[in-house]
C-alpha cells in the first residue's frame, strides 16, 4: 500500500521541544543512524565518521526579520515574507488575507514603509510591492521586522538573542525565513576539526520559504504541493562536488535545504560519477519514500515535526522503518527536537521503501 501521511506521525511529549540551543552549539548530541547500527553521539563526534576526500556541503542562506505587522486602515494584518521576485515585489504568506484586495495599501507598523498588494492567491498568500528602492525595505525590516522563528519555540515577546542564536556560522545571503539548522550546530573548533580530517567544504545558497511552516493537509501525498524556494548551486561548489565523487569520496549534506537543492540539480544524473551541473533557480522538489537519490551520500539533520515533508524526507532517505525506531529512540533517551535541538548523522540506505 502506498505511504500516507499518517505513517509520519508519531507523539512527542512538549518537554523535548528546545525552546534555546544548547551552549556552546557543538555541545549537542547526534544520533548516528547506520543501515546496520544505532549509536548515541555528540555533534563534536562527527569527524569520526568522515574520511579525507569527503565534501561537506552548506547552505550560507542568511535569515531575514522576515515577519512584519501591518495595517489596512483598522484592519490588522500580519505578513510572512516568503520569496523576492524582483523589482521590489514579494511572495508573501497573510494572516487575515480575507481582508485584502488587489491594489489595496499596507503601512507597516513601526516604519515609513509601504506595500501595494498585487496580486493574491489561494491559501492566504499574496504577492506585494514594497517599491522598487531594496534600501526601504531594508530599513523596513531593520526598524520593524522579527525573527520568524517556528510557533513551537514559545515567546511572549520577541528576544533579542534569537536574532544570533537562529543564525548560522555560515550565514551570508539574505533571504531566507527559517535557518537550515542542522548548520546551527558548527562552530570554528567543529569546522577546524572537519578540515583537519581532509573534508572539502562547498557552498550553495537556499533560501528558505515559509512554506517551511506549513502543515501538510493531504493525507494522499501525491496531492501535496511544496512552495518554491528559491536556490544556487554555484559553478565552484559543483566542480568541488564532482571532484569528490570521481576520486569516491562522499557527500554530506549538512541539512535538507542542501540536499534538495543538490538533488534538485542532480536530476537526470544517472551515473555515480557523472558530473552533476550548476543550478540556478526555483525548486519545489518533494522528496519521500521512492525517491532516488543521486547526488548525497550522509545528511546531517535535526528532529523534525509529525507529519512533516522533512520527515518524509529523512525516511526517504535513510528507510522508513529505520526512522520510526530511532524517533523511537530519540525520544525514549531525552533528546532534544526540532530548530534549536539535537542532531542525526545518517548515512543512505541502499533500499529506502
Amino acid at each position: 500500500m502506498p505511504l500516507t501521511l499518517r505513517d509520519f506521525d508519531y507523539d512527542l511529549p512538549e518537554a523535548l521541544i528546545a525552546q534555546q540551543p544548547v551552549r556552546p552549539r557543538d555541545a549537542a548530541r547526534m544520533l548516528v543512524v547506520r543501515p546496520e547500527a544505532r549509536e548515541d553521539r555528540g555533534v563534536l563526534d562527527l569527524p569520526d565518521y568522515l574520511r579525507p576526500g569527503d565534501v561537506m556541503v552548506v547552505n550560507d542562506t542568511r535569515v531575514i526579520p522576515a515577519r512584519l505587522r501591518a495595517r489596512r486602515g483598522e484592519a490588522r494584518i500580519e505578513v510572512m515574507l516568503n520569496r523576492a521576485e524582483g523589482d521590489g515585489t514579494w511572495h508573501a504568506l497573510i494572516r487575515n488575507a480575507r481582508r485584502l484586495r488587489e491594489g489595496d495599501t499596507l503601512a507597516i507598523e513601526g516604519s515609513a514603509a509601504t506595500a501595494r498588494v498585487v496580486e493574491k492567491f489561494e491559501g492566504g498568500a499574496a504577492r506585494l510591492d514594497f517599491g522598487a528602492d531594496p534600501a526601504a525595505l531594508e530599513q523596513a525590516l531593520a526598524e520593524a521586522g522579527e525573527m520568524p522563528l517556528p510557533p513551537y519555540i514559545r515567546r511572549d515577546a520577541p528576544r533579542g538573542e534569537d536574532r544570533e542564536d537562529y543564525q548560522t556560522l555560515f550565514a551570508a545571503r539574505p533571504g531566507a525565513v527559517a535557518a537550515p539548522t542542522a548548520s546551527l550546530h558548527f562552530t570554528p573548533r567543529l569546522l577546524a576539526a572537519v578540515a583537519a580530517r581532509g573534508v572539502r567544504r562547498a557552498t550553495v545558497t537556499l533560501h528558505v520559504g515559509a512554506g517551511t511552516f506549513l502543515p501538510v493537509r493531504e493525507e494522499n501525498l501525491d496531492r501535496h504541493r511544496l512552495h518554491a524556494e528559491w536556490c544556487e548551486l554555484p559553478t565552484e561548489a559543483a566542480e568541488t562536488i564532482n571532484a569528490a565523487r570521481r576520486e569516491g569520496g562522499r557527500i554530506l549534506c549538512c541539512g535538507t535545504t542542501a540536499l534538495r537543492l543538490l538533488e534538485t540539480a542532480a536530476q537526470g544524473v544517472e551515473d555515480r560519477r557523472a558530473p552533476i551541473p550548476p543550478f540556478r533557480g526555483l525548486t519545489d522538489i518533494f522528496i519521500r519514500p521512492g525517491f532516488r537519490f543521486r547526488a548525497t551520500d550522509l545528511l546531517m539533520t535535526n528532529f523534525h515535526l509529525p507529519k512533516s515533508t522533512l520527515l518524509m524526507l529523512v525516511s526517504a532517505f535513510a528507510g522508513t522503518e529505520r526512522m520510526r525506531a530511532a524517533y523511537a529512540h530519540a525520544i525514549g533517551e531525552g533528546y532534544r527536537f526540532f530548530s534549536y535541538g539535537d542532531a542525526s548523522l545518517l548515512f543512505r540506505a541502499e533500499e529506502t521503501a
